[in-house]
């Protein structure tokens, strides 16, 4: 401590020095010192630091001034409390002396001070007591009129502060509106502009009675009729604040915007563009409120947007010829009136930026902005300024990726063989597209090709093919912008982007007349010295080999590309050679030449294989390696059977040695590689080759990764179909291995496939010494006889060795019978243990599924005695069985099983359950001629007493109507009583209204396209059963104890997650605020609902935060109840496990509340927030959360998706 002390006092020493350079050095070791964690300054030193510091404020030096600010923000939280008050205070009284250069200095330090202070979230009462004194200084400053520069710099200092830490003036608001809203009528521009940013600022976390009379005070003077001047102040604050604010200004609109429109149409530019501010504002943050104003805004935007009163494009256009004439004679105009007069392209752009908001919140109205909008921005692409003509294009993309994002929701199924109407109207307007910006294409303003490329590459993204009749127009203007020597950087990566998508979204046939145009200067830009253009044009001659040779659909016009194979050979391989260039290069050149030798390998000649052992090179480098693997796999299934025999062994030694790696995508990759060389180049293979790579596999079949186990087993089956003389050894290796994974509860899908594909491979190629009966033995070994396990086996691991099983009789016919026989008697025999009888059940019902076990006698008698037996699993696995032998003979057992269905009502439940199975499994075709008669029994069962009973015949009933639709759809629609889904949604019946509301869900959940149409009729009935009904809820008596149960809870539950559903497929078609109202409600009702409530809550905060940020105060009062509530003292424990989950979920609901930018000032979040961070239980928990909420974001940003 003492060694410090004495070390800054010496410091302070040489600050006194009269050399400027000494007390430079001196204040930079200062610096220094403080910056550092670990000093601790006594009483003394942080008196004299503090004093000396303000003291250098006044240094005769610039840079020592500015040293010492820098120095005062690094001791704000370094000093005590009353020493950073200090500071404050002389710098404050600073602000008001007679030296320009200190006022300059002390505002400048006052600014960093404010910088560091820490958020007031921390609950530190030092930003709060430094806040206050600064704000009440300033308002003092902020009210002397006769000095301008201390009222700007107190302005500015105000709006930093108010930006930063608003949430501590709270006391001081009203004094601050009071002091800034006299400054809107100041003489000086500068101090009008600087009032209302630091209103924009309050407005974020002010009152809602404060925002209130601001709005009110701005109505007012605009109702005045003050001078355009004042009124043009008044306008741009309206804008600003909405756009701070926005969603509180939603309530005024309706007295705003009559003021705004009337001001529209005075002759002032400036007025005008303010004006068109405000709309876009408003639009943007209260879309709701400005439905019914809309179509006025357009109308506005539509005649302001070719505003342009002091030019005559048509004079222009005819003129094309002659302006050189014209020079001479158009002098004298020049003089009498100049451009920088001219402001309307100000009212140009601004009614441009408005109509781009309109259609960036207003999707619902595509089609008619496609007819009345659409029009008018391609008339202006014409427009003569380049500021507004990019505006222009940005509002015309705006239009294009509306148009993308709808055709995204809709499914392809939706409009059949239809076109959308949206997207048919925008190929109507392509040719006027083209014609408007082809001539543009080749100017010299580089700003207006690039907003030119962006415009066609979104198109061409929307609406792929739609430029194929064009491309000729647009070919000279995309070779100009790569060629041209004068072209920026950042043109010819969009030219180059825009000519990939091109390429991309059009049929080649389109794109081989002007292959000779393109080549060359793509080619050239492979030589760029940026990385960025080579990088891009390697990727775009990739997609010119695709298109020259297409080998996956052979062309009927064969296109000839033996005279560009050595340009395009040679550009890639230069950059493939190259080590010392950037890695996204390198990656784009490796797959750029793997697609040369993929569709030309065959015209390569002499010069293949050297490029193959370039890739060897590659493939040693681990910058690299996962490239190159992924460009061998698609060398490898070349239809030109290219040849890799002379780098075979070496190539599948190094992918071998892969396996090992950590590496998950590489070794997805490398599997899928050696699956490639091992089925196109086996022959090739020596078999100690392929050993070593099966060495390799056991390690990768585990339960732990099943997508690496199925790759791993799939190499595996390939190499037994390929080379089964090289898998002698993979009964003690790999096998066990596999055997290990159909035990696992884990397995199904893809990897129990791939095991299936191998096991029939094993026997069928004869591979290694392992016969049908091993295998056999192996796989129910677990279950029979002396090798029985006594650990519990799961449900999966029977179904899954029952498919092996009959995999194997299938691979061998001849085994099967003795099989089949051998499980009868397993299951007949009383001795057999019940997993063994299950799994004889499984297997019988798998192995009758492809084969016909119709000369099997005793096998109906012995499935139908297991109907009876007294276990649960053993009944369900006859049932199953029944099924599955039904599917392999329907002409024997369908008629059976009907017939018992009918006669025997006790085992009613577990043969329809069969008989569901038989309709899963069997085609369509075979089951047409037995329709009639189930479709009759199931009639017969549909109003059996038990729901169990009555739940599988509607499955059975939807699964047979898909077997004929068009005849057994009408018959199952007679068969409701209201004959119309709507009529059942409002059944009197609450369980009818309960499976209505899940049918609903389904559907919006798989066919959105049949609901959409609905939705006007069916929401009201919807939001109906959100509703907490009194007459549904009843007392029971339970002994000494009252219980109350509600009926009406699984129906509000059904409603809820309809309307979650209906987030994800219909978003377009809802009214936000409508569901906002009842999720609302829902944040209040009972346990179940409440959590999806918050769940909804959290996906409406991504999914339309600005609906979300305008019920803020409505929404956070249910939060707020649900994480300050305790729990009664002497309750079970399962209520304090429910509070507690209830609290994390809504937590998880505030935490994306605070992820929306605007929310994070309001007063009513900051005091939520407060209150979460004051009490220690609460704090961790959203802590937790916070963390929980950023590692997955990033997980899903970093996943693997290789």
């Amino acid at each position: 401590m003492a060694s410090v002390s004495y070390h800054i006092s010496n410091l302070l020493e040489k600050m006194t020095s009269s050399d400027k350079d000494f007390r430079f050095m001196a204040t930079n070791d200062l610096m220094m010192e403080l910056q550092k964690d670990s000093i601790k300054l006594d009483e003394d030193s942080e008196k004299k630091v503090v004093a000396m510091l303000l003291k250098l404020l006044e240094d005769k030096n610039g840079e020592v001034q500015n040293l010492a600010v820098k120095c005062l923000g690094t001791l704000v939280n370094k000093v005590k409390e009353y020493q950073v008050e200090m500071m404050v205070d002389s710098l404050c009284s600073n602000m008001t002396s007679e030296k320009e250069p200190l006022r300059d200095i002390s505002s400048m330090g006052l600014k960093t001070i404010i910088a560091e202070l820490p958020p007031s979230s921390a609950g530190l009462t030092l930003t709060i007591n430094v806040c206050k004194k600064i704000t009440s200084q300033l308002i003092g400053a902020i009210g002397k009129q006769e000095d301008v520069s201390v009222q700007l710099e107190a302005l500015d200092i105000l709006s930093d502060m108010l930006s930063r830490l608003s949430g501590t003036l709270v006391s001081f608001h009203t004094s601050i509106l009071s002091s800034l809203l006299p400054l809107l009528t100041s003489s000086r521009l500068a101090v009008r502009k600087r009032a209302i940013i630091a209103l924009s600022h309050l407005v974020s976390s002010c009152s809602s009675a404060l925002f209130k009379q601001l709005v009110e005070h701005l109505l007012a003077e605009l109702s005045s009729g003050r001078a355009t001047s004042a009124t043009r102040t008044y306008i741009q604050c309206l804008a600003t604040v909405s756009r701070q604010g926005g969603h509180r200004v939603g309530e005024h609109l309706e007295k705003i915007i009559p003021l705004v429109v009337k001001y529209c149409s005075v002759e002032d530019d400036e007025l005008r563009e303010y004006c068109f501010q405000a709309f876009e504002a408003f639009v943007r943050r209260c879309p709701k409120e400005m439905s019914s104003h809309i179509s006025t805004i357009i109308k506005l935007c539509l005649k302001y947007i070719t505003y342009d009163p002091n030019y005559n494009y048509d004079a222009d256009e005819e003129d094309e010829d002659e302006s050189m004439d014209t020079d001479n004679e158009d002098q004298e105009s020049d003089d009498e009136y100049s451009d920088d007069d001219d402001m309307s392209w100000k009212v140009r752009r601004s009614s441009a930026k408005c109509l781009e908001a309109v259609i960036s919140m207003r999707r619902d109205l595509l089609l008619d902005l496609y007819g009345s909008v659409a029009p008018a921005l391609m008339a202006r692409f014409k427009e003569r300024e380049e500021n507004v003509r990019t505006d222009i294009f940005q509002a015309f993309i705006a239009l294009l990726r509306q148009t993308r994002t709808l055709l995204s929701h809709i499914a392809p199924a939706e409009h059949g063989p239809k076109e959308d109407p949206v997207l048919t109207q925008l190929k109507k307007q392509v040719p006027s597209i083209v014609k408007a910006l082809h001539k543009q294409l080749k100017e010299k303003s580089i700003k207006s090709r690039q907003g030119c490329f962006s415009l066609l590459t979104e198109l061409a993204s929307v609406a792929p093919g739609a430029l194929g009749d064009h491309i000729p127009a647009l070919i000279p203007g995309i070779v100009y912008s790569l060629t041209d020597k004068s072209s920026s950087s950042n043109i010819k990566i969009d030219a180059l982007s825009f000519l990939h998508v091109l390429l991309f979204n059009h049929p080649p046939e389109f794109i081989h007349p002007h292959i000779k145009v393109i080549l060359p200067p793509v080619v050239q830009c492979t030589e760029d010295p940026f990385y960025k253009i080579t990088s891009e044009a390697l990727l775009v001659t990739q997609q010119i080999v695709k298109i020259m040779r297409p080998l996956e659909k052979p062309m009927s016009s064969a296109f000839d590309a033996r005279p560009y194979v050595k340009d395009l050979f040679t550009g890639t391989l230069k950059r493939l050679k190259a080590a010392d260039i950037d890695q996204e290069v390198k990656e784009r050149a490796i797959s750029c030449m793997g697609y040369i030798i993929f569709h030309l390998g065959d015209q390569l000649g002499a010069d293949l294989q050297p490029t193959l052992h370039i890739f060897l090179e590659r493939l040693k480098n681990e910058i690299t390696r996962l490239s190159t693997v992924k460009t061998l796999t698609l060398i490898t299934a070349s239809p030109l059977k290219i040849d890799l025999r002379p780098v075979l062994s070496e190539c599948i030694q190094i992918l071998g040695s892969f396996l090992r790696k950590n590496q998950r995508a590489l070794k997805l990759s490398t599997l899928t590689a050696l699956t490639g060389l091992v089925t196109n180049y086996g022959d090739s293979l020596k078999p100690p080759v392929i050993e070593s790579v099966v060495n390799e596999l056991p390690a990768l079949i585990t339960e732990g990764d099943m997508h690496v186990s199925q790759m791993a087993i799939m190499l595996l089956t390939c190499m037994t179909k390929v080379c089964p003389s090289s898998l002698t050894k993979i009964g003690g290796t790999v096998l066990p291995e596999v055997l290990n994974l159909v035990h696992s509860p884990l397995l199904q899908g893809g990897a129990l496939g791939a095991i299936l594909e191998l096991l029939q491979a094993l026997v069928l190629n004869k591979a290694s010494n392992i016969s049908y009966n091993d295998l056999l033995k192996s796989l129910t070994g677990h279950f029979f006889g002396s090798q029985k396990s006594t650990d519990p086996v799961h449900r999966q691991s029977y179904y899954s060795v029952a498919k092996c099983v009959a995999a194997l009789s299938t691979a061998c016919p001849s085994e099967a019978s003795g099989m089949v026989s051998n499980f009868i008697q397993e299951v007949k025999m009383t001795k057999t243990s019940e997993s063994a009888r299950i799994l004889s059940f499984l297997c019988l019902g798998e192995m009758g599924r492809s084969m016909n076990l119709g000369g099997q006698k005793e096998l109906k008698a012995v499935i139908l005695e297991a109907f009876s037996s007294t276990n649960e699993e053993v009944k369900s696995a006859a049932s199953c069985a029944l099924g599955n032998i039904c599917v392999g003979n329907l002409k024997e057992y369908l008629p059976f099983m009907l017939k018992e269905i009918g006669s025997q009502p006790k085992r009613q439940y577990l043969l329809l359950h069969s008989l569901k199975e038989v309709i899963s499994a069997s085609s369509a075709e075979s089951l047409k001629p037995h329709v009639e008669d189930i479709w009759a029994l199931l009639f017969k069962h549909c109003e059996c007493a038990e729901e169990g009973t009555r739940n599988v015949v509607a499955e059975c009933l939807g699964k047979l109507t898909l077997v004929n639709p068009s005849q057994l759809l009408p018959r199952l629609k007679k068969q409701l009583s209201s004959g119309d889904f709507l009529k059942t949604v409002r059944d009197p019946d609450l369980n009818v209204r309960r499976v209505a509301l899940v049918m609903f869900n389904s559907a919006a959940h798989n066919k959105p396209s049949l609901i959409r149409g609905l939705l006007g009729s069916v929401l009201p009935s919807l939001y109906k059963e959100t509703q907490i009904r009194k007459e549904l809820i009843r007392e029971v008596e339970m002994g000494p104890f009252k219980h109350t149960v509600d009926d009406g809870l699984d129906v509000r539950k059904a409603a809820f997650e309809c309307m979650y559903t209906l987030l994800d497929s219909c978003l377009d078609s809802l009214d936000i605020f409508d569901l906002l109202d009842h999720v609302e409600e829902g944040l209040k009702d009972h346990y179940d609902i409440r959590m999806l409530n918050f769940i909804m809550l959290a996906r409406l905060c991504s999914l339309s935060p600005a609906a979300v940020t305008q019920r803020l105060d409505r929404l956070v009062e249910p939060l707020r109840a649900t994480c300050t509530t305790k729990v009664k003292a002497g309750s079970v424990k399962q209520e304090f496990e429910k509070q507690e989950e209830l609290r994390r979920s809504a937590m998880r609901a505030v935490a994306a509340l605070l992820s929306i930018k605007e929310i994070e000032h309001s007063p009513v979040m900051v005091d939520f927030a407060n209150l979460i961070r004051s009490n220690t239980e609460m704090a961790s928990i959203f802590e937790s959360i916070q963390k929980d909420t950023t590692s997955t974001s990033r997980a899903t940003e970093s996943m693997d998706t290789s």
